[in-house]
This record gives C-alpha cells, sequence and structure tokens, in this order.
C-alpha cells in the first residue's frame, strides 16, 4: 500500500495537473470572482461621485457645457439659499424622531418574537414582510390615504365621536406621519435585533433571577448592554437611511404643506431636476455626504461610553 501511495504521488499527470491548481489558489482568483461587483463599484459608484464632485464646482444645467465657478455653488448654498436652511432643519427634526421611534418598536417587536412558541416563524415572516415594500410608492399612496381626511384613521376616530383632521395636509401633523411610516417599517432592524437576542447566553438571566432580579433589572442589566453592539450598528445605518428619504416625502405630501415635509434629498431633486441646476444639486448632494458623514462621526466617538463588548472585558475601546 506504501509503494502504491508513493507511485500514485509521484504520477507524472498528478504533477501536471498540480501547477493548474495552486494557480487558481492564487490572488488572481479572488479578483476575478469579485471583478462583477468591483467592475460595476467603479462605473456605477466611484466614476459618478466623482464626477459629482466636479461638477459642484461648475454652472452645469445638462443643456450647456458646464462652466467652472469654484466655490460659488457652496457659498450660496450656505450664506444666502433660505430653502436650504429649511430643508436641513425639517430633515434632523425628521431624524431626531424617526431613528429612536424604529429602533424602540424593532427592539420590542424583536423581544416578543425571540420567545420560543409554536408557528412563530410565521409571525416574524408577516411582521418583516412590510419592510419588503416599504420603500414602494404603493406604500406611499396608501398611507397617504390611510391619513387623509376621509382615510382609515379618522374613520376609527369618528366612532369614538372624535373629529379627525388631514393629516398629511396639516402642517403641524404632515411630517409626522412620515415619521411614523418609517417606524412602522422596522424589520430589516428587528431581523437584526433578534439575532442579536439570540447571542446572549441565557445563563445571564437564570443567574440573575437566582439573585431575584426582575424583568426590568434584566432588561436594563443584561438585555441592552448584551445588546450594545447591535443598537450601535442599526443607528448608524437608520440615520443614513433617514438622511436620505424621499419617497414619502415626494409622493405623500411633495414636501407640503408649508415646506414640513421639505427633506433634503426633496430639495436636492427639485435643484437638479426641476430646475436643471446640476452643479448646484451636486454641491448639495457633497454637503449631505458631509452631514452624514459628520453624524455618524459623533454616534462612533460617543460609542467608547455605552457599546459593550464581552471580548473587551465588558467595555469598548
Amino acid at each position: 500500500m506504501k509503494e502504491s501511495a508513493a507511485t500514485s504521488l509521484s504520477d507524472p499527470l498528478i504533477k501536471r495537473h498540480r501547477p493548474t491548481i495552486k494557480r487558481w489558489e492564487s490572488p488572481i482568483a479572488g479578483y476575478l470572482f469579485i471583478s462583477p461587483w468591483l467592475l460595476g463599484f467603479l462605473g456605477l459608484t466611484l466614476y459618478p461621485m466623482l464626477q459629482s464632485l466636479y461638477y459642484s464646482f461648475t454652472d452645469f444645467s445638462l443643456l450647456e457645457e458646464p462652466t467652472w465657478v469654484g466655490l460659488r455653488n457652496y457659498n450660496r448654498i450656505i450664506t444666502s439659499d433660505e430653502r436650504f436652511i429649511q430643508a436641513v432643519k425639517v430633515t434632523f427634526i425628521y431624524v431626531a424622531a424617526s431613528v429612536p421611534l424604529r429602533l424602540v418598536a424593532a427592539l420590542m417587536v424583536a423581544i416578543l418574537l425571540a420567545k420560543n412558541i409554536r408557528g412563530m416563524s410565521a409571525y416574524r415572516t408577516a411582521i418583516y414582510f412590510p419592510s419588503l415594500i416599504g420603500g414602494s410608492i404603493a406604500v406611499a399612496i396608501l398611507w397617504k390615504n390611510i391619513f387623509g381626511k376621509e382615510g382609515f384613521v379618522n374613520n376609527i376616530l369618528a366612532h369614538f365621536g372624535i373629529e379627525g383632521t388631514g393629516w398629511v395636509t396639516n402642517p403641524d401633523t404632515a411630517l409626522w406621519t412620515l415619521v411614523l411610516l418609517v417606524g412602522w417599517q422596522f424589520g430589516s432592524a428587528m431581523v437584526i435585533f433578534l439575532a442579536g437576542l439570540k447571542q446572549i447566553p441565557n445563563d445571564l438571566y437564570e443567574a440573575s433571577s437566582v439573585d431575584g432580579a426582575g424583568k426590568t433589572t434584566q432588561f436594563f442589566r443584561i438585555t441592552l448592554p448584551m445588546l450594545s453592539p447591535t443598537i450601535y450598528f442599526n443607528s448608524i445605518m437608520g440615520i443614513i437611511g433617514a438622511f436620505q428619504m424621499f419617497t414619502p416625502a415626494m409622493i405623500i405630501t411633495n414636501g407640503g404643506p408649508a415646506n414640513s415635509t421639505y427633506v433634503y434629498s426633496l430639495y436636492l431633486y427639485e435643484r437638479a431636476f426641476s430646475r436643471l441646476q446640476m452643479g448646484y444639486a451636486s454641491g448639495l448632494a457633497w454637503i449631505m455626504l458631509l452631514i452624514i458623514v459628520a453624524s455618524t462621526a459623533v454616534i462612533f466617538l460617543t460609542s467608547k461610553y455605552w457599546v459593550f463588548y464581552e471580548s473587551e472585558g465588558g467595555k469598548s475601546k
């Protein structure tokens, strides 16, 4: 047997195939596999970003060749554009209200769905489903009808003798209907929270129960600290998504009434495709990028005070 094994290893046919195997083990094979994504990133993401950066320093209307104007677009945006200030204000209010609501709703539902109950997978699917269609135009139109003057919400209130209002046409309530919409679309964050809950050792809850800890104490002393990395991730993703919110504001309210839902992305769209001021809109886009980067940087820098990792002795660094 030893002789046959040695013979097989020295077989010329095997030797001829060995270089082929080694070739495919080289880094070139990895680059070939990721080449579709790499080409898409370079051609559909990086190149358009660099081109928009160039356009932000030009006067470009799509109908004429871009003319270099330097920092004029940025100067106009920051110093004399009142609609820019309004859009930033509305967007920050929306982000500050929608992101915590989405996180709380996702966490509470994830805790309920983490229980081992028969048929729970069907409930998880049903609750996650709205997030698959949440960004569609159809859902935005449905939401507009639900909160309209003759919508479902006012019909429910009428049964209790309460006269409702046009929620999406009232400047005091229009933005909050959009906040409720994103709060309803918590499926993706819920799934991530659910995965995080599954990773918490049950021994911690059993030990705390022996020491007399109740459900509330366990939630604040065990669940939240152990979930802090997950909360950190969902917060960053939620902030990035909230700053880019566009479809609900466009379809449901179109920025109104009285500019109460005039979010940043809607203003950018108006400058680019209604007024054909592509250079100005490119400047707005890069300012939005800087705002998002600054917001996520604040979360990142403060995370060392509230994000805890078990592998680092229970404290983030």
